[in-house]
């Protein structure tokens, strides 16, 4: 920072030759009169050139100037704050050297955008250089960096808007055809095709359209978070829900109620199931796309996460003939996925092997994929009755949501079949008591069940640019406690047998800037044994069966996660967050 001017901005601008003695006499005047400021009037009224009064501005708070139209802007650096965040604060991050993120601002005095400047950046490990720039310039700046979808669509909204006119003139009497002909000849159809595209290229699980009371904010998930990426005129919104609708074979003229449904779509030599909820909200509908890659196969165990003796675990219960296989977790925890994986490691010839899924997400070749419809009560329940009536040896259960579903997923692991499900519980343990609350005999549970885990999802570091740290103060104690109680045989790593550092990731062209690239699931998996099963049969409490499994060398998912962290694949601080024990 450089040092304060001790004088006025509209004494520089008389200094610089800007303003004469009078003008800077008549301003001060005028502000007096009109209750406004003089920086104020000087902008408004265009007295000065634009970047004279923003240089003047920098030199009085001791802040340098900064001409974005001669800057190399790095794109690692934008991708660093989100686009409507830059457009609200009027900041833009442009550079990044070493551990300065520069950041250009409009008002560097404005105490809101400070601090959310401060709020975005303080997990990068970046200090922040603040610099300050013309209104005109960041809003080119941040519209050249961030319009490449942004323009697209808009591109296509102004043609949709100009067309629309034309062909409203030829539709005589309305109704689902004449909408489905307007929505489909316009360009909305490329607004649509746009976002998806923008959505598959960067890597989003799933994309939000929804409508504000001033525009409608299109929003990707990548690695598990949300990102802004552009906001719409908000007359737009009906033509884009309607084109989705049609696409889907959804109604278009339901607007008070629910609707799901598919479309298929490729990109870049790929073919892609989009899956559609659209919800009913205060401001309109609002639009969620799933993005499924039809040609990803099932993912190797090692790449989801799993290792060691958890590893073992797994591959042993999948290798019984019969019992019962759950996989717990909230919603978004990878739960699915890893029991693709389960599935795809042990299909071959000899097995009849069929899923019951709400939905198919990805194709497992030898395995017969069934997806429940309960607009025609083709529920789980149904469909599990009828799948034991197919000589099945392995049976996939997407999900146990009741009573009913419980029952049968038991009884089918009693009769000799080996049976996968998902439940909703935050760790394994819960998933026992779970199904006792839903009706389950102890005595049953305890004799079909032969593993239950949990997991959850945190992104993975950037192998390009993370790096090591030494371990901050406020994790040394939380880091040596827990490592001490992870049995031996689980480190094999010097790291973690004697932690020395951590590692941290600051952003670079191969991540987008993110430091993060991909999700990696920290797992706790309990097979039952004797020990286990017995306590579950005699209805012992939560903490008598934890002990259990502590003792017999089971390590927790945050013990898991903090082995991962000292290897370096993830964030310490995202384990943290993750298996909170709030």
């Amino acid at each position: 920072m450089t040092q304060l001017y001790q004088g006025s901005i509209e004494d520089i601008l008389e200094e610089w030759g800007f303003l004469s003695s009078e003008q800077k006499e008549t301003l001060r005047d005028a502000a007096i009169k009109s209750g406004k400021t003089v920086d104020e009037i000087l902008l408004n009224e265009r007295i000065v050139p634009e970047e004279q009064f923003y240089r003047a501005k920098g030199k009085v708070l001791g802040i340098p100037y900064v001409n974005l139209a001669e800057m190399e802007i790095q794109s690692d650096a934008v991708a660093l704050i989100p686009s409507d965040v830059s457009k609200n604060y009027n900041f833009l991050a442009f550079a990044k050297d070493d551990n300065t993120l520069h950041v250009a601002m409009v008002q560097p005095d404005d105490f809101q955008a400070l601090e959310a400047l401060k709020f975005l950046t303080k997990n990068t490990g970046l200090r922040t250089e603040i610099h300050i720039t013309s209104a005109t310039a960041i809003a080119e700046t941040i519209s050249k960096v961030t319009g490449g979808i942004s323009g697209e669509v808009e591109s296509a909204v102004r043609e949709f808007n100009e067309e629309l006119e034309d062909v409203k003139k030829e539709v005589d009497g309305g109704g689902d055809r004449d909408l489905e002909k307007i929505v489909g000849d316009a360009p909305v159809t490329k607004a649509v095709a746009v976002i998806l595209r923008h959505g598959i290229e960067g890597k989003a699980s799933d994309i939000h359209i929804e409508p504000s009371t001033d525009n409608l904010r299109v929003r990707f998930r990548v690695d598990g978070l949300l990102y802004t990426s552009l906001l719409l005129p908000l007359k737009l919104h009906n033509p884009l829900i309607s084109r989705i609708k049609i696409l889907s074979n959804l109604k278009i003229d339901e607007q008070r109620l629910p609707q799901d449904g598919r479309f298929s779509t490729s990109a870049g030599g790929h073919e892609y199931d989009v899956r559609v909820s659209i919800l009913p909200t205060v401001y309109g509908e609002k639009i969620v796309l799933r993005i499924l890659d039809k040609s990803e196969g099932a993912v190797p165990f090692e790449k989801l996460g799993y290792s060691g003796k958890r590893l073992e675990n797994f591959k042993d219960a999948l290798a019984r003939p019969y019992g019962l296989i759950l996989i717990t977790g909230p919603t978004g925890s990878g739960k699915s996925t890893t029991l693709y994986t389960a599935i795809d490691s042990i299909c071959d010839p000899t097995r009849n092997i069929v899923t019951l899924e709400d939905p198919v997400e990805y194709r497992i070749v030898g395995a017969n994929q069934s997806q429940i419809n309960s607009e025609i009560n083709f529920t789980f329940a149904n469909g599990l009755r009828s799948i034991l009536r197919q000589d099945p040896d392995t049976i996939m259960v997407g999900e146990v949501r009741d009573k009913e579903t419980a029952e049968l997923v038991v009884h089918a692991a009693l009769t000799g079949h080996l049976v996968l499900s998902t439940l909703h519980t935050n760790d394994a343990l819960g998933a026992i008591a779970r199904l006792i609350d839903m009706g389950l005999e102890p005595f049953l549970l305890a004799a079909v069940l032969r593993l239950v885990g949990a997991q959850r999802l945190v992104r993975r570091l950037c192998n390009d640019c993370k790096k090591e740290i030494p371990i901050p103060d406020e994790f040394r104690d939380i880091i040596n406690k827990v490592v001490s109680e992870v049995p031996e045989s689980e480190k094999t790593e010097e790291n973690q047998k004697n932690p020395k550092v951590l590692f941290e990731a600051q952003g670079c062209k191969e991540c987008g800037g993110k430091g993060t690239k991909g999700r990696l699931a920290i797992v706790e998996i309990i097979p039952v044994a004797e020990k286990v099963r017995q306590a579950v049969a005699g209805r012992e409490t939560g903490d008598t069966l934890y002990k259990i499994t502590a003792a017999e060398g089971l390590i927790s998912m945050r013990q898991d996660g903090f082995l991962k962290a000292l290897s370096g694949a993830v964030s310490l601080r995202e384990v943290l967050e993750a298996t909170s024990e709030d």
